[in-house]
């Protein structure tokens, strides 16, 4: 666990194993642990329990008593029990936690009503379109439609056709009809029926009936309200059985086929209200719902298609409009907490959770479904939690976002090393230098924060001419890299007489 009191913005760990296998090379090279530093066994504080005693260099190897450390020149530190013995743990000053604005929140359980936002292109609503077309040979004798797109109501005349086949069935239906013998009545039925074989409704038959005589020429009406999408027919054509005259579109509902992201096609459902919107009238909203979701994947634009019937009583949207779909998928119901206390490092997701006396850890969660300023949690928490929504990458100023998250996530796990152009001072007595090698030593104070303890230890001076005019026994203040070089040794950057200023 990494302690951050109030004078100290943050504090960094930077000795993993395999720094301290560096260390190890560089100390096998140097002079033991003066008499005097040597003295200087940690002492636990009053009034605080220890958990156990650890070297600062070995920080994984505990011991259950103080002394000396078997793996450096050094004495063991204790580890309090107030500082918890979990390294995942970050313990902040309520001080500190207040200047940095930390704010949190709690997991509650709660009902999460997402917002889908879809586009798509208004067409024709296909289960309302009807075909007219003859039910026998014929000539177009009059045309009432002349052009396509032409708006008609359903009873509204569209075409009159003259069947020559039919004036001479009828001629013998009424010729049967008027006969009085006693196989009259079953030849005028059979008549009839050839009437209705050759296409004839029973309102055309009817009409025959009622008139007493032919009627070859019929008018053909619409049968639904709409607009003409398809005109086959032009005045004076021969017509054949079968032959597609009219195709007429319903404008009462259309279709929206949208493009859903195929990450979210499970929160669609058949069923689901809609509200539509287009550019053309962005005062008015269009109810609808979702009837079909179609079986196909965009292979381009990894979307799915979802089939949207919409309201359009008063024919406002028209085929090849683009519209904006607003879905509101059921509402679910799960373990709730803000989005902003979500932090995303790429591989997984992590919310800093908040304990008690001012004590913050890392925990992986699952994330879920996600609504305005809320994220559904599937694991990782439970009702009561409390967790960071501000501050949370402040907690440590010191550390990048990755290094904090890789420190706090595992215990155990290999400490994330400061960048390698940070530096931390220090200060000490000069015991020997070696101008022309570069290399000092040093029986310096203690360095907070690189949790070092007052030690004597030798150096490599990254610039020889800083060590010219330093004399043994000098008292100097320093600045070195957090961490050794390639052959093991610590830098030194800048190194001054401690009675020089400071620039």
């Amino acid at each position: 666990m990494t302690r951050i009191g109030p004078y100290v913005g943050a504090t960094v760990v930077v000795a993993a194993a395999a720094a301290a296998g560096g260390y190890w090379l560089a100390m096998s090279r140097m002079p033991a642990l003066s008499a005097e530093a040597a003295a200087q066994a940690a002492e636990p504080e009053p009034g605080r329990k220890v958990l156990y005693w650890y070297d600062p260099m070995v920080p994984q190897q505990k011991f259950d008593k103080p002394g000396k450390s078997p793996f450096m020149d050094m004495q063991l530190v204790p580890k309090y029990a107030d500082e918890g013995g979990d390294e995942a743990t970050v313990s902040i000053s309520p001080r500190v936690v207040q200047n940095l604005g930390i704010r949190t929140a709690e997991a509650r359980p709660g009902s999460l009503a997402p917002k889908l936002a879809a586009v798509g292109n208004v067409d024709w609503n296909e289960r309302s379109v009807v075909l007219v077309q003859p039910r026998a040979n014929g000539f177009i004798e009059r045309l009432y439609v002349r052009a396509p797109l032409d708006a008609v109501r359903a009873g509204d005349p569209l075409v009159e056709i003259l069947f020559p086949e039919w004036a001479a069935a009828q001629e013998e239906y009424l010729l049967l009809r008027r006969l009085s013998t006693p196989d009259a009545e079953a030849l005028g039925s059979a008549a009839r029926q050839r009437l209705v074989l050759l296409g004839m409704s029973e309102e055309q038959i009817g009409a025959v009936e009622r008139e007493g005589r032919a009627q070859p020429r019929v008018t053909l009406r619409a049968p639904v309200s709409g607009v003409i999408a398809e005109l086959g027919a032009r005045e004076g054509m021969t017509v054949s059985m079968g032959a597609t005259l009219f195709r007429i579109a319903g404008v009462g509902t259309v279709w929206v086929v949208a493009e859903v992201p195929e990450a979210q096609a499970a929160m669609l459902v058949p069923g689901e209200r809609v509200e539509a919107r287009v550019p053309a009238y962005p005062a008015d909203v269009f109810p609808g719902r979702v009837s079909a979701i179609l079986p196909e994947v965009n292979a381009t634009t990894r979307t799915v298609r979802a089939r949207v019937e919409v309201a359009n009583p008063a024919g406002k949207l028209k085929p090849g409009m683009y519209a904006t779909l607003m879905l509101s998928p059921r509402a679910r119901e799960g373990l709730l907490v803000p989005s902003e206390a979500v932090i995303r490092t790429g591989e997984r997701s992590v919310v800093i959770l908040a304990g008690a006396e001012g004590k913050f850890r890392a925990v992986e969660v699952e994330v879920g479904m996600e609504s305005g300023d809320s994220a559904e949690i599937r694991k990782g928490l439970k009702a009561g939690d409390k967790v960071v929504v501000s501050g949370q990458f402040l907690i440590d100023s010191e550390a990048s976002l990755r290094t904090t998250l890789a420190r706090l996530e595992g215990a155990g796990e290999p400490q994330a090393a400061p960048a390698a152009d940070a530096a931390y001072r220090g200060r000490g007595k000069v015991n020997a230098v070696d101008l022309a090698r570069g290399f000092v030593e040093l029986d310096h104070d203690a360095i907070p924060s690189m949790k070092w303890p007052a030690m004597t230890m030798g150096f490599v001076v990254e610039s020889k001419a800083q060590l010219v005019g330093i004399q043994r026994g000098a008292e100097v203040e320093f600045e070195l890299r957090p961490k050794p070089n390639q052959d093991g040794d610590f830098v030194i950057t800048r190194i001054v007489p401690a009675t020089e200023q400071r620039r």
